[in-house]
């Protein structure tokens, strides 16, 4: 291991880089999407409804990799050229998001449904009570789960190695096949995968205790 990490350590590091950045940037934009397709979800109005959960079920049933592909072959092929790490980088959002989503409202729809009445009885709208009433108590509820589908989300992120995306998981992948020593890249990658997600893991812990002291 100590010889895989002293003679690519370069390598490693630009390869960790991307897989951060792409988790970054997974990690915003699935929430951000996953949060409104839960809303939708909710939404007395059954086309709002009805397109939120067809978005759930579909991407929550489609395999990651044939999402990204998608993006990664026919996007190019009938519309215009997008990276290798752009192209894993939207489909593990999109993919991600669906499973967001349903956790989301989950949450909602576990809030006590006088929140809603009782703010709009007091003349906040629809949309000014589930931004201020419902969604932070939801999200509280469901920060365990969420923070489930944020170490998913960059363990996932080893989809980009099957799109040339230069991630941790395509360095690892290009260490082990020139230099042989199969075991000893790939135990490096793994503690690398492990360095970035225990302290997330660690942080939901912390945030869950944080919440459950709020609520007591």
């Amino acid at each position: 291991m100590i010889n895989i990490i002293s003679n690519h350590w370069q390598t490693l590091l630009y390869g960790l880089g991307q897989t951060l950045l792409c988790s970054i940037l997974a990690l915003f934009f699935s929430l951000v999407i996953g949060s409104l397709f839960a809303i939708m979800e909710v939404l007395p109005n059954k086309i709002a409804h009805t397109i939120g959960r067809a978005y759930v079920e579909l991407f929550r049933n489609i395999p990651l990799l044939v999402v990204t592909m998608f993006f990664y072959i026919v996007i190019p092929k009938f519309f215009f050229q997008i990276s290798g790490f752009a192209a894993g980088t939207i489909g593990l959002t999109i993919y991600t998001s669906a499973f967001i989503a349903e956790t989301v409202r989950a949450g909602i729809q576990s809030v006590d449904t006088g929140q809603m009445e009782g703010s709009r009885a007091n003349g906040m709208t629809y949309w000014q009570a589930m931004r201020y009433i419902v969604l932070p108590q939801a999200f509280k509820i469901v920060i365990p789960p969420l923070g489930n589908q944020f170490i998913n989300l960059v363990k996932n992120s080893s989809v980009l190695a099957f799109v040339a995306g230069f991630d941790l998981m395509y360095e690892g992948n290009t260490i082990a096949s020139t230099t042989f020593d199969t075991i000893n890249s790939y135990l490096v990658v793994g503690v690398l995968y492990l360095i970035i997600t225990m302290p997330l893991s660690y942080y939901m812990r912390y945030l869950e205790k944080k919440s459950n002291r709020g609520v007591n």
